[in-house]
């Protein structure tokens, strides 16, 4: 399942979670890069629709369905995970190989209801893409949108199309943010059921809400 070592073009192909092929997918993706030629450019325009027009909610779907790029551009609205499979997705309808990388972080600013619910300020599997442009792998994280960013005194993520864009450490304040605890490496497919047991081993409100799924 692990994307190293892997060649791009492996990266290309849709899946049933990065439905690439999928219609309004393809759509969205030749409307917001018909106007540039070089993948750098294409990637960026991608990232931020991303980052901004699909709202960031912290709650997580249990069923693989809920994780469809297709899906999700649609609702218009999604956690860490499903934004990065749909820039994931996207990307790879204009010819960009992508794949997803998983990291667990620790939100230091992370709202207490959040917290007292799940039990934690960590954050398992936590969700980005990587996008393969000038021959190497770069890390995109459109998770937290704008108008979020600016609610909360965030710095937003940006991304050149060169350089990675990962969480920052610290926020406008210069309070501690994101901490990254652990990586997992980079997948060519949404590691649903890895994700899923990493929950129920984390959080134990996920585990009971996958079990009532299971047996309804």
């Amino acid at each position: 399942m692990t994307a190293e070592g892997d060649k791009p073009d492996l990266y290309l192909k849709p899946t049933f979670a990065i439905d690439s092929d999928s219609e309004v997918v393809k759509e969205k993706a030749t409307l917001l890069t018909e106007k540039y030629t070089s993948q750098k450019d294409k990637a960026k325009a991608l990232f931020y629709f991303v980052r901004d027009e699909i709202k960031y909610i912290p709650y997580p779907p249990f069923s693989i369905e809920g994780y469809r790029a297709s899906k999700t551009l649609q609702r218009r609205e999604g956690y860490c995970v499903q934004k990065a499979v749909l820039l994931a997705s996207l990307a790879r309808a204009v010819g960009i190989p992508s794949r997803l990388g998983f990291a667990d972080i620790r939100n230091h600013l992370a709202p207490k209801d959040l917290v007292d619910l799940m039990g934690t300020n960590l954050f398992v599997y936590h969700g980005y893409s990587e996008l393969w442009l000038n021959n190497r792998w770069v890390k995109a994280t459109p998770a937290f949108d704008i108008r979020m960013c600016n609610k909360f005194d965030l710095k937003p993520v940006e991304f050149d199309g060169l350089t990675d864009a990962v969480f920052h450490e610290r926020n406008k304040n210069g309070e501690l943010h994101i901490e990254y605890v652990k990586y997992h490496g980079a997948y060519v497919d949404l590691p649903f059921k890895e994700i899923m047991r990493a929950f129920i081993d984390e959080y134990p409100i996920a585990s009971k809400k996958v079990k009532q799924l299971e047996q309804s």
